[in-house]
């Protein structure tokens, strides 16, 4: 089964190779910069804070990004290890700077899904929507960059995802067990 997934891997890169070019490439490094960090997604988060109505949402969209950035970079990866393509490209094949940390799961996929489910569940389709067309672009951004494998970007999809959902009604919990009103 594993070699039938880096097979599938494999194939994925070399198709999605065919789409690079000069401007292609700059979008892409720009699209994945957006995901570095959760940039974006703690700058979604700030205007939601303001509103009251959506300051809920904010708030749980920061603690979504810690369970996941938890899960995901400090405990999967580690045991995971998984080298990433890019350390098999030679220099003048990089667009980006190579990351330094393992491959499996993306990050980047992971905290963009994260958001995905957290604004899916708390908030209204002009605000879930673009966070969902947003959080497709980084991730497949990652595959174009040569960065992750499409079994990562999968795998930190639904990871984000499950860690976003989850983070809702626990959110909910603390919040009514503290007493903290928004």
């Amino acid at each position: 089964m594993f070699k039938r997934i880096m097979q599938l891997d494999e194939l994925v890169l070399r198709k999605v190779k065919k789409l690079h070019s000069k401007t292609n490439n700059r979008i892409m490094a720009f699209v994945t910069h957006l995901g570095t960090g959760g940039f974006i997604w703690f700058a979604l988060s700030l205007p939601l804070l303001i509103i009251k109505s959506t300051r809920m949402a904010g708030v749980n969209i920061m603690f979504s990004l810690v369970i996941t950035y938890l899960l995901g970079e400090l405990f999967i990866k580690h045991i995971v290890a998984r080298i990433r393509p890019s350390e098999t490209l030679p220099e003048e094949e990089q667009i980006v700077k190579r990351p330094k940390y393992y491959s499996f799961p993306s990050g980047h996929s992971a905290s963009s899904f994260s958001v995905v489910a957290v604004t899916v569940f708390l908030c209204r389709p002009f605000i879930f929507i673009p966070v969902i067309v947003v959080a497709t672009m980084i991730a497949f951004s990652r595959l174009y960059l040569r960065v992750h494998y499409l079994s990562d970007v999968v795998v930190g999809v639904l990871l984000g995802f499950a860690c976003g959902a989850f983070s809702v009604p626990l959110f909910k919990f603390l919040v009514d067990k503290i007493g903290v009103s928004f």
